[in-house]
Parts: C-alpha cells; structure tokens; sequence
C-alpha cells in the first residue's frame, strides 16, 4: 500500500544518501524509481535542463528538477504513463510549497506510488520551511534521520555561518550551501553559538 514519507533531519546526517541507496534498491529489483529535485538547488547541475542529486560521500544520480510553481502531480502522472513507477523519491523536500506537498500526497490516493521525501525539518533560524510543516502535517510516516552536534548530542538544528565562520542571525530563509555555510548543532550550542556570536 502506498504512502507518503518525511524523513528529516539536520544537514549532515545523509538524507541524500539514504534516498540515493533507495533508489539502487528499487533499480537492483528491476522497478523504476522517479528523483525530483528542486532546480533552487543547483549546486550539482551540469544543465539546465539536468539536474543531479549527489551525497557528500561523492555518490550522485541524475534526477528531474521541479519549479517552486510545477504540478507535481502532473509530472509524476505523465511520467507513469510513459514508464510505470514503483516510487517517487524527492531531495531536499523543505523547497516544496504547501500545495506541492498535497499534490504528492494526490500521487499516493491517486495514483497508489509511494512518495518518499527527504529534507531538513526547519531552516537555520529554527522556522518550519512551509514545505517540512506541511509534511509533518499530512505524512503517513515521519522519520527521523540522525546526526550529532561536535560535542555528542543529537544535532536538530542547522545554523547559517558567515565567510569568517562566525554565526548569521538574520537573513532569507532559503540561502543554498553546503559544510562551508551551515553547522549541524544540538540545541544547547545552537543558542550559545547566536548568543555569543560565535561557535560554541
């Protein structure tokens, strides 16, 4: 029976790694596995017309890229007629919008494919992304994917640095980087660190 998945976590924990070994599972088994990605997201895009998900341990998989206005029940309806789906697997799910979300969640009533999101739960100044909070709503299953802060607790938060490494406080939720912009922390040293402004 099919459903719809949140797994979320802090940066760093291996989301894309995970969503990348389910889609050599679904392959190695013969069924086709559909990637989405948002084309926000272009750090690993080698067109504009390609976009490609990749793991910090160097694994990576072409995928389709999505615009924030794109139906993504259309895409993935159109995409079955031509090749029956088996899954949906999405990366970096807190860029869908509201809507984006209840039209996957269509793909699942619908349609009967799982739909398997992978992304953080809120942005670097602890909000909700409009495309997590709607997961966390409406999903069948919420998992979370763990990581660790530098001094050994759980890490559930992402904070923005700056060039100098020092922690950003305000800003634009959606800013795009990777190890040389965010640090995964636990909640203590996430507060420490913009109490300080440093990292603690």
């Amino acid at each position: 029976m099919a459903s719809l998945y949140f797994y979320y976590s802090a940066m760093n924990a291996g989301k894309t790694t995970t969503l990348l070994q389910a889609a050599y599972n679904y392959r190695e088994r013969g069924m086709k596995p559909l990637l989405l990605a948002p084309r926000l997201d272009n750090r690993f895009a080698d067109t504009s017309e390609q976009a490609w998900i990749a793991s910090r341990i160097g694994l990576q998989s072409p995928a389709t890229a999505f615009e924030p206005d794109s139906d993504l029940f259309a895409l993935v309806q159109t995409a079955h007629i031509k090749e029956t789906l088996a899954c949906i697997l999405i990366d970096e799910a807190q860029f869908l919008s509201r809507e984006q979300v209840w039209q996957l969640s269509d793909v699942v009533d619908q349609l009967g494919i799982a739909v398997l999101c992978y992304g953080l739960r809120t942005d670097a100044f602890g909000e909700p992304f409009p495309g997590s909070q709607t997961l966390l709503a409406i999903a069948d299953h919420l998992l979370e994917i763990k990581t660790v802060c530098h001094c050994g607790r759980k890490a559930t938060m992402v904070l923005r640095i700056d060039e100098q490494g020092l922690p950003v406080r305000a800003g634009d939720q959606v800013a795009i980087g990777g190890n040389d912009r965010y640090v995964s922390l636990c909640r203590r040293h996430y507060k420490a660190s913009l109490q300080e402004g440093e990292l603690v």
